[in-house]
Parts: structure tokens; C-alpha cells; sequence
């Protein structure tokens, strides 16, 4: 970013209020910012090819506890664990003979086979803790949608560049529609202070009785006849220093000048364009179109390898604990993990991928379509630049030529008109003529640095290029 003294400073040439509009001007910050924007959406894409782990945790408290019925044959304990069994926890019971050892099987009676009581089975807190992974493996869908996150950052450079181009060009427009706004205002200055000192000497010789008063009224009211355009043109230099200083980004209470004239252009206006030279491949519109083309040819890959498989390796480690209480001191943590692979298969999915891949061809279509209609008007653009320079230039040779002799010719009838052989008609005739000419100089060199500035902008070159 520029300094602000640099901002504050009295005279400012066309390469300082360009620069000064590359670091303020708002499109080309918001321009900046959107390539940052693009950066951090890639960087997020390419973090799908990273395992992602998430820790997590839960508790769950049990409302009305899960039931289990045994059918096998008997019930109670013994029919759940089987006479096999029983024979080994014999043994145990005679150690105990406060406890009834169970009956088996055998001794069940057939009615209560089939009882209808049941085990309430699970504790009524539970708790889960744990981490779990996952890693794509073998993913072309995913690979490929990675190449248009890479060609939406060429994008936004692009259109962060054509942002500059147009605001250089604005720039450049701004700064020259000063300039001929001082130069308009400077030929009107001229004419009033020349209809002054005719007025002043009018009026000395109407004081000494040498004129009559309608000399004297004319020579007013030619006067009077100048101010408006003269304010007209000086209000006309303040519209266009607000334009500047708006394109540029600053604020408009800022004392500015430009420095120069219109006139020291006018070296270059003999140079122009060769026909190797107007190419379009610097062009931003096309090159916007072309990174746009090469999205969708991904697009429509992205959307061919959704018919593909997909691999993935995925891991899970988990706590879980089940308590009646909340002694956590006291709880049994019991440890669960995991690793496997997914394999994904797309079978059928309503036609809805073969839908995506016609519509991404049709979008091709279009654009490609589009392509060759801004290129065509493109070149359009260009040749009228080339036409409207060429005609600048056969403007400004005869309107220079003419200026000569517009001078000559109002010096001659002014001197004529000093001592009474021309009449202030032919004065004002000639004047006119003076002011026409230069204003045609002024315009056509100012019409030929326009048309120049737009066929850079659409030939692309960029401000340090030049």
C-alpha cells in the first residue's frame, strides 16, 4: 500500500494514480481476497485425503431394562445352563447348604417349560468414550474433484487480473477526461480574457466617444455570452477529478492535481498496433472461459468415476463401562477396537449419475458456444479500437493543421478589428473558429489515448507489461 503522503501530494502523473488504485481500489482488495478465499477451499479439499479422526463420547441411561426369555427345554437356572453343567457347580452349593441347589431338567415340570418369566439383561448406566479414523484409499471421484479446486485458484487469478485491466483502463479514462477538461477549460479562459480586453478597450473608446453604444452592447454581451461556459468547463474539471479519485479508491476531499497535458501524448499517436500484435490469447475473458472448460471436462469426469468403487481403510478405538451407580472410582472400563476396509460399489442409483453426466456435457456445450461468440465480438472490439485510433489520428493531423491558420487568421482580424477595419462580427467569427479548433485537437488526441486504453484492456496487456 502506497503512502498516504503519496495520496496528499499536489501533482500526481498517471503512473502514481494508477499505482495508487492497484493498493485503494476496492474491486481489485476484493479481487485479492477472493484468491485467498479459493487457496483455503483447495486446502480444504486436498484434507479429504488425510485421515480424519473424531474423538467422541456418550452416556446413556436405561429406562426400562431389555428382557431375555429362555426357551431350551426347561426353566430357571438349570435350563439355561444345562444338567452338564449343573453337575460341575454341585460341588459348590453343598459347601453352601443355606442355598437351594436348583433343579435340573429332568426334574422340571413339563407345564413350566415354557415360563413366561424372563432375565432383565444390561446395568442402567452406560458409558462409551473412544476415538475413530478414516482414510479414503482408492477414490477417483475424489481425485478428480481435487483438479477443480486447483482451477478454481487459476480462476480467481484470472479474474483478479481482468479486475486490474478494467480498473487500469478506468484509470487511464479518469485521468484523460482531466486533462480535457483543463485543456476545455483553458480555451475558455482564453476566450474570456479576450472578450474582456476587447470590452475594456470598447469601452475606453465609448468613454472618449469614439463608438457608439451599440458597439459598446455587443461588446458586452459577447462578454457575458463567454462566463457561462467558462464556469460550465472549470465545474466540469471538478466532475471529472471526482471520477478519478473515485476510480482510484481515495477519498474525494483529497487536494489532487494532475500533472501534463494532452498534448504530450500526442508523440505516440503515431504507433500502431501490427496485425501479429492483436491476438487474443492474453485476453482475461477467454482465458476465464478456457479455465471455466477445462471445470467442466473435470466435472464430467467427477461424475463418470461416481460409477467407479471406492476403497477405505477404517479404524475405531473405544471404552465402555456399565454401572448400577455413579462411583466412578469403582467402574470397570472395558476396552473395543477395530480396523477394516469399506469397499463401495455403485449399483443403481435411478439414473440420477447418467442425469449429471448428460447435464455437465450440456453446460460444455454452452460454453463452448460462448467462447466463440465473445470471441467473436472480441474481435469486433478491436477493430473499431483500430478504426476509431486511425480516425484520431487523420482528425488530430488536420485539425493541427488547421489551428495554424485559425490562429493567424484571428490574429489578423483582431489587429483589422484594433483599428476599425473589421467589425466585432468578424472578431467573434474568428474567435469561434480558434476555439473549435483547439477543442479538435484536444478531442482527438483524447479520443485516440481512449480507444488505445480499450485495446489493451482487450488484448490483456498488463500495466507493467507496458
Amino acid at each position: 500500500m502506497l503512502l498516504v503522503s503519496l495520496i496528499l501530494s499536489v501533482v500526481l502523473t498517471l503512473e502514481d494514480a494508477i499505482k495508487i488504485a492497484l493498493s485503494e481500489n476496492v474491486s481489485v482488495k476484493v479481487a485479492d481476497m477472493e484468491i485467498e478465499r479459493s487457496e483455503y477451499a483447495k486446502k480444504g479439499t486436498y484434507a479429504a485425503l488425510f485421515p480424519q479422526i473424531d474423538g467422541s463420547a456418550a452416556f446413556q441411561r436405561t429406562i426400562e431394562k431389555q428382557v431375555m426369555y429362555m426357551d431350551n427345554g426347561g426353566g430357571g437356572l438349570a435350563s439355561m445352563l444345562g444338567d452338564t453343567m449343573m453337575e460341575y457347580l454341585a460341588p459348590l452349593y453343598a459347601q453352601h447348604p443355606g442355598i437351594p441347589f436348583p433343579p435340573s431338567s429332568s426334574e422340571t415340570p413339563k407345564e413350566e417349560s415354557s415360563s413366561n418369566g424372563g432375565i432383565s439383561v444390561g446395568r442402567w448406566n452406560t458409558w462409551t468414550m473412544g476415538l475413530t479414523a478414516s482414510m479414503p484409499i482408492v477414490n477417483a471421484q475424489l481425485w478428480e474433484s481435487m483438479k477443480i479446486s486447483a482451477q478454481d485458484v487459476e480462476l480467481a487469478v484470472e479474474k483478479a487480473r481482468s479486475s486490474r485491466l478494467s480498473m487500469v483502463t478506468q484509470v487511464k479514462n479518469a485521468y484523460y477526461s482531466v486533462l480535457l477538461a483543463k485543456e476545455a477549460f483553458a480555451v475558455y479562459k482564453s476566450v474570456y480574457n479576450n472578450a474582456l480586453e476587447n470590452f475594456n478597450l470598447i469601452k475606453q473608446k465609448y468613454d472618449a466617444q469614439k463608438v457608439s453604444d451599440l458597439e459598446l452592447a455587443r461588446s458586452a454581451a459577447n462578454l457575458a455570452s463567454v462566463v457561462p461556459t467558462l464556469y460550465e468547463s472549470e465545474y466540469n474539471i471538478q466532475i471529472a477529478m471526482w471520477q478519478l479519485k473515485a476510480v482510484m479508491g481515495v477519498d474525494l476531499e483529497m487536494e489532487m492535481e494532475v500533472s501534463g497535458r494532452l498534448e504530450d501524448y500526442a508523440g505516440a499517436m503515431g504507433t500502431l498496433f501490427l496485425e501479429e500484435d492483436l491476438n487474443l490469447d492474453a485476453n482475461s475473458s477467454l482465458r476465464q472461459l478456457a479455465i471455466q472448460a477445462e471445470q467442466l471436462a473435470s466435472a464430467i469426469k467427477v461424475q463418470q468415476f461416481a460409477c467407479l468403487p471406492s476403497l477405505a481403510v477404517a479404524f475405531s478405538y473405544n471404552y465402555n463401562a456399565m454401572a448400577n451407580d455413579f462411583k466412578f472410582s469403582e467402574y470397570n472400563w472395558t476396552p473395543y477396537s477395530y480396523v477394516g476396509l469399506s469397499l463401495n460399489i455403485p449399483i443403481f442409483a435411478g439414473g440420477r449419475r447418467s442425469s449429471n453426466i448428460k447435464v455437465a456435457k450440456i453446460q460444455a456445450a454452452e460454453l463452448a458456444m460462448q467462447r466463440a461468440e465473445t470471441e467473436r465480438q472480441l474481435k469486433i472490439s478491436i477493430r473499431q479500437s483500430i478504426n476509431s485510433m486511425e480516425t484520431a489520428m487523420k482528425s488530430y493531423d488536420s485539425a493541427n493543421s488547421a489551428l495554424g491558420l485559425a490562429k493567424k487568421a484571428f490574429d489578423i482580424t483582431n489587429e483589422s478589428y484594433l483599428v476599425g477595419r473589421s467589425t466585432l462580427t468578424d472578431l467573434n467569427d474568428a474567435q469561434l473558429t480558434l476555439v473549435q479548433t483547439r477543442l479538435s485537437v484536444c478531442q482527438s488526441i483524447f479520443s485516440y489515448l481512449s480507444a488505445k486504453s480499450g485495446l489493451e484492456q482487450a488484448l490483456g496487456i498488463d500495466y507493467q507489461e507496458q
